[in-house]
């Protein structure tokens, strides 16, 4: 088994329950990771034994783009997305959103959830 992780994917979005939220926008960090075993792409060195990096990080640009009142609703969709790509490889898919700089009336860093994915 092993793990492809993308670290702290930045992007602009246009997530939130507050109506300025849709308009002005907010910058978010991804983090994404999926298990599966790569042991037969790692022997034959063979990208279609495993997941593309870049195929994972087009999906979540894609989804980002699509505007969502909550980020577990964002997270939900970039999951589901991820399965139907390589759903007879993937274990596990686990993805993190930070909202950063949310609008609270406190000096708040950022807003995160996670959200965890164990193929049944």
């Amino acid at each position: 088994m092993g793990k492809i992780i993308l670290e702290n994917i930045k992007l602009f979005g246009f997530h939130g329950c507050m109506p300025e939220e849709a308009y002005v926008g907010s910058y978010y960090t991804v983090n994404i990771e999926v298990e599966l075993d790569f042991s037969q792409a790692s022997i034959k060195d063979d990208l279609s034994k495993t997941i593309n990096y870049i195929h994972l990080y087009r999906i979540v640009k894609e989804e980002m783009a699509i505007n969502s009142k909550l980020l577990e609703h964002l997270a939900q969709r970039i999951i589901q997305r991820i399965k139907k790509y390589r759903t007879n490889l993937i274990k596990y898919t686990k993805i993190k959103i930070c909202k950063e700089n949310p609008p609270l009336q406190s000096s708040v860093d950022r807003v995160c959830i996670l959200l965890e994915d164990l193929r049944e």
